[in-house]
């Protein structure tokens, strides 16, 4: 599969046009196949797809061409494509009578409703264990739930110059292309700048600059406003597929990666990598990941699922197929995973994502927390608003904040908890009902506190009021509630009121 030339984009806008008309997009495609023949092609399931499709529209035979990879006769495919210009420009091949795809061309729709299309390998648009497996090792994976991940949690100010690092078929760099002057995507597989350049030509982007090499080796002193990775972050015995496989010793390829993108960011610049990370006996995963964060720079970091070695190895392993190899061959490659494992005293693997921010600060904000229940994408807004919610916190201390005018986030609700009929609830909890949907608990004066903020009292008046109310010691408020107002700051739950930012 490696070896075969990939398609020209010579006539991608004629190809656009034939996929717009025939209602290949997203949309055209859930009205076609229905929910859960649509939910199970993103599985990589085609057998529901081809009940669907028995037909000869021009929709159907896209469907079957470049989902199903179907061959499909002649005279259909010159009915649903500009068939001249597909075979020229190396997009489908003739075999007799038949039109063959030589890509997956997926439908994707954009955030804004942009009908966008993602081109890869053939039988390769999804990828993590549904499988890539049995593919050579140049293989090219098309959108997974890790690249709409990313997507979703990067921040989307406009700026002036954006960079995929590692880019696969394109995906970040697409998205990039939105709201960034001059996107440069890079990678080490030169198949897989290819596929970019068709993705960004059949979705209509702008074409990025194209540098092949590994992680911030093509871009040599170069800087940038933003930078995005969704790197081949498996931690495995050694480097056999490219796609996935650092091929650096256990989580180095991310560690290097992060620790390298604070010299490459400009000032205010983000960074947002998908990571997996080792933990390891006897030390805090956390303080691990903290000692990764370069110098100038605020880190996020949330982990979002943890795995045990033998789950992490078995993962994979189906993942490239091996499962369905010989026994004996499958019990050497997973001894192969577990001695690795054993040898770096690791215990299990943590998956999640890493945001930096270039800030220079001499005291940098870095907050590594766990968090594996639901969210709400995308969260790029989510992200930037907590990095600016650190700069608040930075620059007030106990008496600003006390001076300071507060709002409820929106969509946050609170909740009594307590037993059927009880006078008072053994506890009230807030609950963010966006974003990162958080829940904390908090006492009767955190709960009066945030039901009355809404930017026109000072925190402190509001206090002095509550003591009053309560019959408490208004100074011992003052002195106690601070750190109450400085979590519920951070966490989202209290927005510092539109003069105070």
């Amino acid at each position: 599969m490696s070896t075969t030339s990939l398609p020209a984009p010579d006539h991608s806008p004629r190809l656009r046009a034939a996929l717009l008309a025939a209602d290949f997009t997203a949309d055209g495609l859930l009205d076609l196949l229905g929910a859960p023949a649509y939910a199970a092609l993103a599985r990589s399931e085609t057998v529901p797809a081809l009940r669907a499709t028995p037909g000869d529209t021009p929709l159907e035979t896209l469907v079957r061409l470049f989902l199903l990879q179907r061959p499909v006769p002649r005279e259909r495919a010159v009915a649903a494509l500009p068939l001249d210009e597909a075979l020229a420009d190396g997009w489908v091949v003739q075999d007799e009578d038949d039109i063959h795809a030589t890509v997956d061309v997926r439908p994707y729709s954009g955030p804004a409703g942009q009908d966008w299309f993602i081109v890869s390998d053939l039988g390769c648009a999804v990828g993590g264990a549904s499988g890539a497996g049995g593919h050579d090792e140049g293989v090219v994976l098309g959108v997974g739930g890790a690249s709409t991940t990313l997507a979703g949690i990067t921040v989307r100010t406009p700026v002036g110059s954006a960079l995929d690092l590692g880019t696969g078929s394109g995906i970040q760099a697409l998205h990039a292309a939105q709201h960034a002057t001059r996107v440069t995507a890079t990678d080490l597989n030169p198949r897989a700048l290819g596929f970019t350049r068709l993705t960004l030509a059949l979705s209509g982007a702008p074409a990025a600059e194209l540098r092949e090499g590994s992680l911030f080796e093509p871009v040599a002193d170069e800087t940038y406003d933003l930078i995005v990775s969704n790197p081949p972050f498996v931690i495995s015995p050694g480097a056999r597929l490219t796609y996935r496989d650092g091929g650096m010793g256990g989580d180095d390829l991310c560690r290097t990666l992060v620790q390298q993108a604070g010299q490459r960011l400009n000032d205010g610049g983000f960074a947002h990598f998908l990571a997996n990370w080792q933990h390891v006996e006897g030390e805090e995963w956390q303080q691990r990941l903290r000692s990764w964060v370069p110098l100038g720079c605020d880190a996020w970091i949330v982990q979002r699922e943890v795995q045990d070695v033998t789950q992490y190895a078995e993962l994979w392993l189906r993942d490239s197929g091996d499962h369905r190899t010989d026994p004996e061959a499958y019990t050497a490659r997973y001894e192969a995973w577990l001695d690795e494992f054993e040898a770096r005293k690791t215990k299990a693997v943590g998956f999640g994502w890493i945001t930096l921010r270039k800030t220079g600060a001499g005291e940098p904000s870095i907050v590594v927390e766990e968090w594996p229940h639901p969210v709400e994408q995308p969260l790029g807004e989510t992200v930037r608003a907590h990095f600016e919610r650190q700069d608040f916190l930075r620059t007030h201390d106990d008496a600003a904040l006390l001076a300071g005018h507060f709002v409820l986030a929106p969509e946050v609700v609170q909740e009594q908890v307590g037993l059927p009929g009880a006078e008072d609830p053994e506890h009230v909890v807030l609950r963010q009902h966006r974003g990162m949907r958080r829940a904390t608990k908090v006492d009767a004066v955190g709960a009066g506190f945030a039901g009355v903020c809404d930017g026109t009292l000072s925190a402190g008046r509001i206090l002095d009021a509550i003591g009053q109310l309560m019959g408490e010691d208004p100074v011992l408020l003052r002195d106690r509630t601070p750190q109450a107002i400085r979590l519920l700051v951070e966490e989202g739950f209290l927005e510092p009121a539109p003069a105070e930012r």
